[in-house]
């Protein structure tokens, strides 16, 4: 969005397999396009037809050379922070994160051991990065590393791993920023944008700490929109999009993890200290394949169970059921105390939708 450019197309797998590859579209100002947009351009694609432009209203498509060390030069102006001292373990997904991430922690005074950096077009997120970090537990724990940060495929979002081997998602990311943020007063109105998906225990941390929560629908969009909207600094999901508002206009992996650095350098503790007030709850998802989405969620019987499932869990708990965004499936998540009080109510619910036949 600093350059005079009309638009920016990113060709990504995101977070999925290489055959998965897809094109991301931003604004001139650096924001994904918005549902309307995309839609149309997608129906372009199908086959519409739409009125063509003369030859000399085409624009042109520039390379651009200097991205990276533009992109360099931003994060170490971003965040001030000095690596001296951390031993951190990166799993790059063998994906963009490869040509940026250890390079920037390097120059920055990190002891760096990493994993996965040799793409080569069809290993990208295979059994590696966020959404398989079981490798970089075992690495960050085998190297005695301070933190282990998994990027995805596109480098938008980051799981962590914290100086015990344990996982650090999104909803933690969230915990410790936040915290930090709203010791310094940078919270605008003490307050965090979260979806729908945020683990309770988020939630109760940072009540107690009187810092509130803003909820919008899953999707890293949606929580731009609020922040946006309301001027809220600090935003994101369990799946490690994270949005730093007065940075960038979408989640960054490695911006994410130069802050959670900066806040483990400011306090001198570890992830798994800074984080040991935010207990999360056990969290159990199933799908349930349905006929009619909208009509299923609008059904007396099971609207009527959720409360009652609800009330038994006398706010130790929260049920979730909502409709998947691309498949004619309803999600049903349950938060509770423990994995069998999840399991259990989780298979009451999936068993009431299968017997209404919705």
């Amino acid at each position: 969005s600093h350059e005079d450019f009309v638009a920016g197309v990113m060709i990504s797998a995101s977070h999925n397999p290489y055959y998965d590859n897809g094109i991301k579209i931003f604004s001139h100002n650096g924001v994904k396009i918005d549902d309307a947009t995309e839609s149309f351009i997608e129906e372009v694609i199908d086959g519409r037809q739409v009125k063509l432009v003369s030859d000399d209203k085409i624009g042109t498509v520039h390379a651009y050379p200097d991205a990276l060390v533009r992109y360099k030069q931003f994060l170490k102006e971003s965040v001030k922070v000095d690596l001296k001292g951390l031993k951190i373990a990166i799993d790059s997904a063998n994906g963009s994160a490869s040509v940026s991430a250890a390079s920037i922690l390097s120059d920055l005074g990190a002891e760096l051991f990493a994993l996965n950096q040799e793409p080569n077009g069809i290993n990208i997120n295979t059994n590696c990065g966020s959404t398989h970090p079981e490798e970089l537990q075992s690495f960050t724990l085998r190297h005695q590393c301070d933190v282990g940060f998994a990027f995805d495929g596109d480098a938008d979002r980051l799981i962590a791993v914290d100086e015990k081997g344990q996982l650090f998602d999104g909803d933690k990311t969230l915990y410790v920023c936040g915290l930090y943020m709203n010791e310094k007063n940078e919270l605008k109105d003490h307050t965090i944008v979260t979806t729908v998906m945020a683990n309770l225990g988020l939630h109760k941390a940072l009540n107690t700490l009187g810092i509130k929560t803003e909820q919008t629908q899953v999707g890293d969009k949606y929580v731009y929109e609020s922040m946006v909207k309301n001027d809220y600094r600090i935003g994101g999901e369990q799946s490690g999009h994270i949005i730093f508002k007065n940075h960038l206009t979408t989640g960054d992996g490695l911006l994410t993890a130069l802050k959670l650095c900066e806040v483990m350098q400011a306090k001198k503790k570890g992830l798994a200290k800074l984080s040991q007030d935010c207990v999360i709850y056990p969290q159990v998802l199933k799908n349930v394949r349905v006929q009619d989405k909208k009509k299923a969620l609008e059904n007396t019987e099971l609207k009527a169970l959720i409360i009652e499932l609800e009330e038994s869990l006398k706010g130790d708990g929260r049920i979730l059921v909502r409709p998947s965004g691309t498949e004619p499936l309803v999600r049903v998540m349950v938060e509770a105390a423990s994995d069998e009080i999840c399991h259990s109510l989780v298979n009451k619910m999936v068993e009431k939708i299968e017997a209404l036949k919705l």
